[in-house]
């Protein structure tokens, strides 16, 4: 039997993608097809454990270490059971059911299909055009061996390698073809890797990413400290990334990261036994940018948002409730040093990772660079950071390397601990390939931004001609607390200077060379009787 590879996986599942692409958008057919995915990765793995314990073992021993996997499924939840009942009339509903058993059997997968319905009639229709829709799904699946020993491995790879890059791979290019509504799950893994290098995680950290979308974020920077040597936390608003995450930490062969559901700023899930912050040693996260209305959830009333620089009076008194918010309506006390304004909630996930940084806590975040310059009270609180010293570096990025948005983002870097007061710029905006709709950082792109940063922190040389800039904390006043890239790495080119003389004396030579070859060609036509 041949060997499943890499390729063999993509091409499944871009079959299943095709199967959706008329019906509904990519937005809510990804949650479908990976869902399907992952229900077939589990039977075949069940399978493969199941038969490896057989040829070991035999009747009540064999099902006493049955019931010691990891996980366990019936026949009735499995890929297969669906695929021999595709022509069932109630198919939609078979396969939520079995999603349902799955989970309701397997304490580690409880919740893990949240919010997912297969037999959803406002997505997928009625019974007549639903069936064969998820009929054409379970085929596109049916002959990919996904049993962890029939996958091929590179050098230095396991299968669960090969099946979560796959399953990456496709949200990714899920991201790309839903736009706006779902790019910011994803985190492209160019982005990934130089986050993951810059916090740099080691034995027995604690990794986390309070915003994590899908988790390709979190695995990427995990991955650098070793799965089973780091701790794994994440939170998210939303239920279908969620999932997404959980299943994609399966996939990877993570069974204990501990990811939870809800708002981050209003409801932080991850607490010590005293009700405070968890503090972690590595933070990463690609924040929803300038999100608005970002404090709704600490307004139970529901009142309009009001900013302290909003000057609209005439505005103001037609509301008949005004929320503000306030510092003290968070317990968590993360917003004392100023509350960033309702409309952008930037400052407010960047001071939440803050509060959330160990004694040796390192932070690489995305951020739009509207926190860099922004005034009023985004400028006191970026001020205050300064003078805290926690700001280590600012990396500039190219445009439209994201999914959900074309503008041009950087990461910026908080450390605790430092041990300058300097803060290290970077602009990488010039420094990337074309790639079809998109722009991505090549190996060598990455590299420097890395080893750039990584001088910095050796007190090595990060002085690089136009590309980055090691600013005191002096210069850093002069502007103003200001921290636009731009006025710390200058990048403009100087144009060559022009020799009018020599310009001309070309032009006149061009003149002459053009008489000699035009009384050339009349001589030519005159012998040929033609002027």
């Amino acid at each position: 039997m041949s060997k499943t590879t890499f390729e063999d996986i993509k091409k499944a599942l871009w079959a299943g993608a095709n199967t959706f692409r008329d019906n509904i958008d990519a937005a809510n057919y990804k949650d479908y097809v990976l869902s399907m995915f992952f229900v077939k990765y589990l039977s075949d793995t069940y399978a493969q454990s199941v038969d490896d314990l057989k040829e070991k073992y035999e009747g009540i021993r064999l099902e006493r270490q049955i019931e010691n996997l990891p996980f366990t499924l019936k026949y009735e939840y499995t890929f297969d059971y669906l695929l021999e009942n595709q022509y069932a009339t109630d198919l939609g509903n078979k396969i939520s059911e079995a999603l349902t058993g799955i989970e309701s059997s397997n304490a580690i997968l409880n919740g893990i299909f949240r919010g997912i319905d297969f037999n959803s009639e406002s997505n997928l229709g009625k019974k007549e055009q639903k069936n064969p829709i998820l009929r054409n799904l379970l085929n596109d699946f049916a002959n990919l061996n996904l049993r962890p020993r029939n996958i091929e491995t590179k050098e230095g790879q396991i299968p669960a390698d090969v099946i979560g890059d796959a399953y990456e791979y496709m949200i990714g290019e899920f991201a790309t073809m839903a736009g706006k509504k779902a790019g910011s799950f994803f985190t492209p893994q160019q982005v990934s890797e130089i986050m993951a290098q810059i916090v740099a995680p080691t034995e027995n950290d604690r990794v986390y990413d309070p915003t994590c979308g899908s988790g390709s974020l979190l695995i990427r920077a995990a991955r650098k400290g070793g799965f089973d040597k780091v701790q794994m936390y994440g939170q998210e608003v939303n239920s279908s990334a969620i999932s997404m995450a959980r299943m994609n930490m399966f996939i990877h062969g993570v069974k204990d990261a501990n990811i939870k559901w809800g708002d981050t700023l209003a409801n932080p899930q991850h607490l010590d036994s005293d009700g405070n912050l968890m503090k972690f040693e590595c933070i990463v996260a690609n924040m929803p940018f300038s999100k608005d209305k970002w404090a709704e959830g600490f307004n139970p009333g529901g009142e309009v948002s009001v900013d302290d620089d909003e000057t609209d009076s005439g505005k103001k008194k037609a509301k008949k409730k005004e929320f503000k918010m306030e510092a003290n309506l968070d317990r968590w006390h993360r917003f004392d040093i100023g509350v960033p304004p309702a409309s952008k909630g930037d400052w407010a996930f960047l001071l939440h990772m803050i509060a959330s940084m160990s004694g040796n806590g390192r932070v690489a975040a995305v951020a739009p660079h509207g926190v860099l310059f922004r005034g009023a009270s985004e400028g006191r609180i970026r001020q205050t950071i300064i003078e805290k010293n926690l700001i280590d570096a600012v990396i500039g990025l190219p445009e439209n390397l994201f999914y959900g948005t074309s503008i041009p983002a950087c990461i910026i870097v908080f450390r605790k601990g430092r041990n300058t007061t300097d803060i290290l710029f970077v602009d990488a905006s010039k420094e990337f390939k074309k790639d079809k709709a998109k722009n991505v950082l090549e190996p060598a792109n990455i590299t420097k931004i890395v080893e750039t940063y990584q001088a910095f922190r050796n007190g090595g040389n990060a002085e690089v001609e136009k590309y980055s800039h090691v600013a005191t904390l002096d210069e850093i006043v002069q502007n103003e607390y200001n921290l636009n890239i731009p006025r710390y790495v200058d990048t403009f080119k100087e144009e060559e200077i022009i020799n009018i003389d020599e310009v001309n004396a070309e032009i006149a030579d061009l003149k002459t060379r053009i008489a000699e070859v035009e009384a050339q060609m009349a001589k030519y036509l005159e012998e040929l009787g033609l002027n």
